[in-house]
């Protein structure tokens, strides 16, 4: 090597980066030097006509979640795969590239033990990562629920954790707030600007993933009730509150394409200040198309439409369910640049069906890679 050569491992090492924010930072140099590598990779990812794929290779995820049963149970009493390295080892078998924790916790005889939300635990999770030929993303941790600096020590530590891992995206897999009420909202979107701002600092994206509830209706105005609350609405969606009041650089979302589904079912209309009753149906991909970079991840949940059920639909593996996810990723915008991270809440099969989360895996890792649009 000459002397006026870059070795990218030194300079990963002397600027103090880990992987992935090395390449992040020299992605727009490695675009200027080559043109050919966009035309490669469009190869790679089916291209950029109607017909490409829709979920790329290296972007085809899941979280954990989906077999927490299997990452949770015994190892020396199950033939199947248990523990982390052994589950994450059968999901890089089936193709996945991207990992969603949730948690960090596994059955005590798997190998690293049960707790590994401490550095040596992701350091050991990071190097079965590297082994496999996986990317952590994110993780479905918990976002202080005030700011004190107990509170602030401890998210920058999971932000630590994150950073060991690899990981692009930090988050929770709750609402900001479960409220209907403007106010905390309000006081819900400066905390969350606070922390986004502190993990961005860390070179991570704070997230929140949310169900239906988070997209009913605000109350926000109309009589009051005996508390001094409102009791009817403007129409404004919580979370379309919660995206105007917090900052795009800091704050970001992971839709739930299924629970975004179900409130466009189950959210239809609101009782407007004068007491009438308005329609107003929800639409998930417009929301994304609108400020798509602000959702970097997706939940990738499949479900069969069934109007016997509250919520309008039942889950189902990936590709077996009513979800129009070709029409959904291409109104969505920036085509391949989404983490999708397959989910089915309801895919561990219990005593009758002890393998069934990872059979799923399989057949709903095929779906993605099926997709075209």
């Amino acid at each position: 090597m000459h002397d006026n050569d870059v070795n990218p491992l030194k300079l990963v090492t002397k600027l103090g980066l880990n992987r992935r924010q090395f390449f992040a930072a020299t992605t727009g140099v490695a675009a200027a030097v080559t043109l050919t590598g966009t035309a490669a990779a469009q190869a790679a990812t089916g291209g950029s006509g109607a017909n490409g794929v829709l979920i790329p290779a290296p972007r085809r995820g899941i979280i954990l979640y989906t077999v927490r049963d299997a990452v949770s149970r015994d190892p020396l009493t199950s033939p199947y795969a248990s523990g982390f390295k052994e589950v994450l080892t059968e999901l890089s078998s089936i193709g996945y590239r991207q990992i969603e924790f949730a948690g960090f916790r596994q059955h005590a005889n798997a190998e690293g033990g049960a707790d590994l939300n401490t550095v040596a635990g992701a350091q050991q999770l990071r190097t079965w990562l590297d082994d496999l030929g996986l990317e952590a993303e994110g993780n479905h941790g918990s976002v202080p629920a005030t700011i004190t600096d107990a509170n602030i020590a401890a998210f920058d530590a999971a932000c630590e954790i994150a950073n060991i891992l690899g990981m692009g995206h930090i988050g929770t897999g709750s609402d900001p707030t479960s409220s209907a009420y403007v106010a905390d909202w309000e006081a819900a979107a400066a905390r969350w600007n606070f922390y986004g701002e502190r993990a961005a600092a860390h070179g991570l994206k704070l997230y929140t993933h949310n169900h239906d509830i988070a997209y009913s209706f605000l109350l926000d105005s109309g009589p009051l009730d005996a508390a001094g609350r409102p009791t009817r609405s403007s129409g404004i969606r919580r979370l379309e509150h919660f995206l105007a009041n917090t900052d795009p650089k800091y704050v970001h979302l992971e839709m739930d394409i299924f629970w975004a589904h179900v409130a466009q079912y189950k959210h239809k209309s609101y009782t407007a200040p004068d007491g009438s009753v308005v329609t107003s149906i929800f639409d998930p991909a417009a929301v994304v198309a609108a400020q798509t970079s602000r959702f970097p991840l997706f939940h990738a949940k499949d479900g069969k439409v069934d109007t016997t059920q509250a919520n309008g639909y039942v889950m189902a593996p990936f590709g077996q369910g009513d979800i129009d996810y070709s029409t959904f990723l291409r109104r969505v915008g920036a085509k391949g640049s989404h983490n999708p991270m397959w989910e089915m809440d309801t895919a561990p099969g219990g005593t009758a069906a002890p393998n069934q989360s990872m059979e799923l895996s399989k057949v709903s890792y095929d779906g993605m890679a099926a997709l075209r649009g």
